[in-house]
């Protein structure tokens, strides 16, 4: 029986193109504009109020839109007379709630589902052509309800009480850390209806300059849960002291919602990313931390011989870089690689002739 001897070894080796650790951080997602539903009551209380920002008269969107100005929200009305079957046009503009954070998370309570509201705000008024009058709103939610009662007071004209809601979609964003990007996906479920979808692919350029705390979405689209592809630029986010743990910035829509009449509509959203992944422990999340790179696991090898060759078993990393090296001495100091492969399984086998002296193998992981 012909003798061989065979002396098997392993290796790391470190590689400046070693994969990074993919992570999930949470993420909350919420429109600027807040809908209401057709209100009713006015002077008569046989009148009602519709809010809508499409240009086209009888096209009802229910948007109240942000603003940024004297007020922060604005929109056209439809104000119908029952009892005279007439209608009228106007607009308004209004405030929302003072800001409140009663949780302390930086996020305005007023668009937080979990949080409370009850509060008033004041505005102005006018039909087409009019003087401006004042108005006043009364706003009430309850707390993990993204439903609540707007009370617009038209002054001169009376009350009416309308059905808001809050659009809030909440879920994780897995995301992958480069050196100057992040890439990653986000899967988000709408509050308070988990069947209504929505998400998609996102990438953020680092900085170079604050690259832990500043970041550049760039353009890209979403699906909503119609299957309805919604197009967004790019936009600035922010990591901001006290919370450290959270960027914040906005998604802005070419079209927030493709269903209405030719206008955009519902296209601001503001997207808040917490990441609690800090692998190195230097208080700088993993989102925006210069990426650790892994070393790949030390190869664990086995070897059983064949009817006609040699089955060299090798444990390690699945999708890393490992070479097969041999020699004809444990002393030479060049080794020959015999074949070089990516693991797909952890261990995986492969097969080598027998031969036909003594010979040294060893496993080197990238």
């Amino acid at each position: 029986m012909k003798k061989f001897l065979i002396i098997l070894s392993s290796a790391l080796a470190l590689w400046s193109g070693a994969c990074f650790a993919g992570q999930t951080a949470q993420a909350r997602f919420y429109c600027l504009s807040v809908h209401l539903d057709r209100g009713e009551g006015g002077a008569s209380g046989w009148q009602t109020l519709d809010l809508t920002t499409l240009q086209d008269y009888g096209a009802i969107n229910g948007e109240l839109a942000p603003l940024f100005e004297t007020y922060t929200h604005w929109s056209w009305f439809e104000l119908y007379d029952e009892l005279w079957e007439l209608t009228y046009y106007g607009s308004l503009n209004v405030n929302k709630p003072a800001y409140k954070d009663a949780n302390g998370n930086g996020f305005d309570d007023f668009y937080e589902v979990s949080q409370a509201v009850s509060a008033t705000s004041s505005g102005v008024w006018q039909f087409e052509g009019s003087p401006t009058y004042t108005l006043s709103a009364s706003w009430n939610r309850a707390a993990g309800s993204s439903v609540g009662t707007c009370v617009l007071n038209l002054s001169g004209y009376g009350s009416f009480t309308h059905t808001f809601r809050l659009l809030e979609y909440t879920g994780p964003l897995a995301y992958t850390p480069h050196l100057t990007t992040v890439t990653g996906r986000v899967d988000l479920v709408r509050t308070g209806n988990p069947e209504e979808l929505f998400g998609g692919q996102v990438v953020f350029v680092k900085s170079p300059t604050n690259r832990f705390n500043l970041l550049e979405l760039q353009p890209g689209a979403w699906t909503n849960a119609s299957g309805q592809t919604l197009v967004y630029t790019n936009d600035f986010f922010t990591r901001e002291s006290p919370w450290v743990t959270n960027y914040c910035g906005y998604v802005e829509f070419d079209d927030g919602d493709p269903n209405t009449p030719d206008d955009a509509d519902y296209y601001l959203w503001v997207l808040s990313i917490d990441d609690m992944n800090d692998s190195d422990a230097d208080g700088v999340p993993d989102f925006s931390d210069d990426p650790v790179i892994l070393p790949p696991r030390r190869p664990v090898l086995q070897l059983a011989k064949g009817m006609t060759n040699l089955l060299l078993q090798i444990g390690g990393d699945v999708g890393r870089l490992h070479q097969i090296l041999e020699a004809t001495s444990i002393n030479a100091t060049v080794w020959t690689t015999n074949r070089s492969l990516v693991l797909t399984n952890d261990p995986q086998t492969v097969s080598l002739p027998i031969p036909p002296s003594p010979r040294f193998w060893r496993v080197r992981a990238f």
